[in-house]
């Protein structure tokens, strides 16, 4: 994998996260907004709706350039919707990340004629 791929990655995990967070937050609101007067629906759902637009964006740029099987980036897009998914989306692009940055890295070593010992 090149640095790109692993640029992508990145951005997909980053974004995996707080949007996580911002489902759980949302489920929260909603059951709040329905047992008391408090209401933040409309603002945790625009919060939500965006980091889930981002992470549908990123996803398909990761998908695109990590040439993931089917049945990987389905994995990925399936975690997104499930309330914590994107916590376990982030834990395994963290490692896939940091796989494809160690193999960007040799592949430049070789291509420069550097070993390492």
């Amino acid at each position: 994998m090149d640095l790109k791929t692993a640029s992508a990655l990145r951005r997909l995990r980053l974004v995996s996260a707080p949007e996580a967070v911002s489902f759980l937050l949302l489920l929260v609101c909603s059951v709040l907004k329905r047992t008391t007067d408090f209401n933040a629906v409309p603002v945790m759902g625009m919060v939500h709706g965006i980091l889930f637009v981002l992470y549908v964006l990123f996803w398909a740029d990761a998908w695109n350039r990590a040439k993931w099987s089917l049945r990987t980036a389905a994995l990925y897009f399936v975690l997104s919707v499930l309330p914590t998914g994107g916590f376990f989306a982030e834990r395994r692009l963290r490692r896939e990340a940091e796989s494809a940055v160690d193999a960007a890295l040799a592949a430049r070593a070789r291509k420069e004629g550097v070993v390492n010992a």
